[in-house]
């Protein structure tokens, strides 16, 4: 009797066995598909190895398209994703309760009117129309929580600089969600800490704060501690100003973005700050004549501390946020230098009357 007891659970034993493998089996094939449907047509998978708990996804790749700055849009080493394996077959809705994701890549690209874009392949999807969703193309997908670790991203900026200007952030380490596929809507959270690599010197980088991505509405508060000049010069002067030689900057930003209404207090520090030489009497610096900078930085060792505010309409065609920044961050420095933009306009005056008088002096008249 217990032998034939033993035999049984033995055979049911190898039944499950067999009838979990094939399960796995589909299920790391359907997992595939929906991962290479999500990233795009495009898009490269090493291996995927399904657990009871969780989904290993290694070498993943996801190619840029031709006009992107950069060779991919991500790459991953190693992905762990712990889906709710329900869901997986569910034709309303697969849900993942987490992605944890190590030594990744991401390029983000800066156009010149000033869009974010991002996995292009992935959020920039057109709708397929009628059909869409029939096939499983249309379904939703929602992540409670993603992190990534010891991970590098690069921002091309269009907008400050052509060819696009490049900057890059490493040891990162980010937490954000949930996300609702495709549609964005509900906030995300945010926090991100990294290191913005510069020319001379490298940063501390934290960003905190939550996102709605279908709205824009965000709260963000925003810490840079001794970035780079040389590397961030493209957001504080012109490029016909006396560039950077040396230098660093603090940042202390808190913004907030409500129906596209951009407000964001702040302040920052520029440290052992040296301009490059030459430029002759009309340079300028951040709008400021150069010799009168270098002057009150010597007076003050080189270190200058100001407020300001960031205010405009996101949505209105003539609001700039470079252009933003540097005016008011100009300004504040001006101010906080003692320079007063009367003085700043009568020098303006001055220095076109010099250069009328050397020029009529120049060719006799």
């Amino acid at each position: 009797m217990l032998r034939r007891l033993l035999l049984a659970l033995a055979g049911l034993l190898v039944l499950l066995a067999i009838a979990v493998a094939v399960g796995l089996h589909f299920a790391a094939g359907t997992l595939r598909d929906k991962v290479r449907e999500a990233l795009g047509p495009e898009s490269e998978i090493g291996e995927i190895t399904l657990g009871w708990s969780a989904v290993e996804v290694r070498r993943v790749r996801v190619p840029a398209p031709r006009d992107w700055p950069a060779g991919d849009a991500l790459r991953a080493d190693r992905i762990v994703v712990s889906p709710d394996l329900a869901a997986l077959f569910s034709d309303h809705q697969v849900r993942i309760r987490r992605i944890a994701v190590d030594q990744a890549y991401l390029s983000i690209y800066r156009t010149r009117e000033g869009r974010l874009r991002l996995l292009p392949g992935m959020l920039e999807k057109k709708p397929a129309g009628d059909d869409a969703g029939k096939d499983g193309a249309g379904v939703p997908v929602a992540i409670d929580d993603v992190e990534l670790s010891n991970s590098a991203v690069e921002l091309f900026d269009a907008s400050v600089a052509k060819p696009a200007h490049r900057l890059r952030l490493e040891q990162l380490h980010a937490r954000l969600g949930p996300i609702h596929l495709p549609d964005l809507k509900g906030r995300t959270r945010l926090d991100v800490d990294g290191v913005p690599k510069g020319v001379r010197r490298d940063g501390k980088l934290t960003i905190a704060g939550w996102i709605e991505l279908a709205s824009k509405d965000s709260e963000i508060a925003t810490r840079l501690q001794g970035g780079d000049l040389v590397a961030l010069q493209p957001y504080l002067i012109k490029a016909a100003e006396t560039g950077v030689k040396q230098g660093a900057l603090d940042l202390d930003l808190k913004s907030t973005v409500k129906q596209n209404r951009l407000t964001a207090p702040g302040s920052v520090t520029l440290s052992n700050l040296e301009l490059a030489s030459g430029g002759g009497a009309s340079a300028t610096f951040m709008g400021m004549p150069r010799a009168a900078v270098v002057g009150m930085l010597k007076d003050r060792s080189g270190r200058i501390s100001v407020q300001f505010t960031l205010e405009g309409r996101l949505d209105d065609p003539k609001f700039s946020l470079n252009e933003a920044f540097m005016m008011r961050v100009g300004t504040s420095v001006a101010e906080g230098l003692g320079i007063s933009l009367e003085s700043l306009a009568r020098g303006a005056s001055s220095t076109t009357q010099s250069l009328g008088s050397s020029l009529r002096k120049l060719f006799g008249k």
